[in-house]
């Protein structure tokens, strides 16, 4: 069985190769997918190095199946307590096992943690691709956490146009940090302290936070513009308001991982703010034709990325295919 790293998982899926293997992966069924998650509550004295007396710690797996094709695993634990710590070990770490479909043999294992920044990466600009403006010049990234480089650069591939990118976080000086430590090869970078002044100016919203609370409100939207939604993956939390909804054609990137999974898309179902035939298409329809995505300069668009075990599955798969 082959092992690569995070250095090989990252060279091997680039952003061009993967954005457009995982649209065509699109027109493929996945046959299962199941989720389990596993909790421990803190020990008394905290975990060597770190702070007692912490959140719960968990384990999660996510697995996905396609008949007589490949069946995979991601493994993952989520140790809040480490980014307190002395051992400099991240708090969420994993590991994705892929087995051959036909015979059940083990093919590989990948650093499931940049596997997981490239998926949910790709899968944005995959929905970038059908639903932002071809001239989009300005991205707005919300959070400045570990996902949002892989966020801008995956954006930046699907939409070249853009020549500005602007940073906001919680914590300014975050921001601030990040935007003076990345090289965009030619487009202008900055960090922003004021979230409304700009999401007003921005062509596409990229959010990526794990605030409880919507952070974008609708009435901030400009006309054109794209809105793509990667926190706020519990059934409680959003990152956008109701009059985002009520303003935008709404799209999902998989309907099994966000109706009844994520609030953004939940919470206006619940209390009726949207419903689900409101509900435009999702990746798999966009992939395939059967659906329209942008169909004005002037619409704005509403795009929740809820991930899933689908999407480590085929990325593992164009993984193992470009490896040879």
């Amino acid at each position: 069985m082959k092992y690569f790293d995070a250095d090989q998982v990252r060279a091997l899926l680039d952003y061009p190769y993967l954005i457009d293997g995982l649209e065509m992966a699109h027109g493929e069924d996945m046959d299962a997918m199941q989720d389990m998650l596993l909790e421990q509550p803190s020990s008394p004295d905290g975990p060597p190095g770190g702070p007692a007396g912490g959140g719960p710690t968990y384990f999660f797996l996510r697995a996905a199946w396609q008949n007589r094709k490949a069946a995979g695993v991601k493994l993952v634990t989520v140790f809040p307590e480490n980014a307190g710590g002395g051992e400099g070990l991240p708090s969420v770490q994993a590991v994705y096992v892929i087995f051959d479909g036909a015979n059940g043999r083990p093919l590989a294992a990948l650093d499931g943690t940049v596997l997981t920044w490239r998926k949910t990466a790709a899968d944005s600009a995959l929905g970038a691709r059908f639903l932002a403006r071809q001239d989009a010049q300005t991205l707005l990234m919300v959070g400045a956490g570990a996902m949002a480089p892989h966020l801008i650069e995956a954006h930046r591939t699907a939409r070249p146009s853009i020549n500005r990118v602007v940073l906001w976080n919680r914590t300014a000086e975050k921001a601030e940090k990040l935007a003076r430590s990345l090289n965009l090869n030619g487009a202008g970078i900055e960090a922003s302290r004021d979230l409304e002044a700009a999401a007003k100016e921005a062509d596409i919203i990229c959010t990526a936070t794990l605030s409880p609370l919507p952070l974008i409100h609708g009435e901030w939207l400009k006309p054109g513009a794209h809105l793509d939604l990667v926190g706020a993956f519990t059934a409680t939390t959003r990152e956008a308001d109701d009059q985002a909804v009520r303003r935008s054609r709404v799209f999902v990137d998989c309907r099994l991982t966000t109706i009844g999974e994520v609030g953004d898309i939940t919470i206006p179902l619940e209390t009726g703010v949207l419903s689900e035939d409101q509900i435009q298409a999702d990746l798999y329809q966009l992939c395939r034709g059967e659906k329209r995505g942008r169909e004005t300069e002037e619409e704005i668009t509403f795009f929740k990325n809820g991930g899933g075990g689908h999407l480590d599955l085929m990325c593992a798969r164009l993984l193992l295919e470009r490896a040879g």
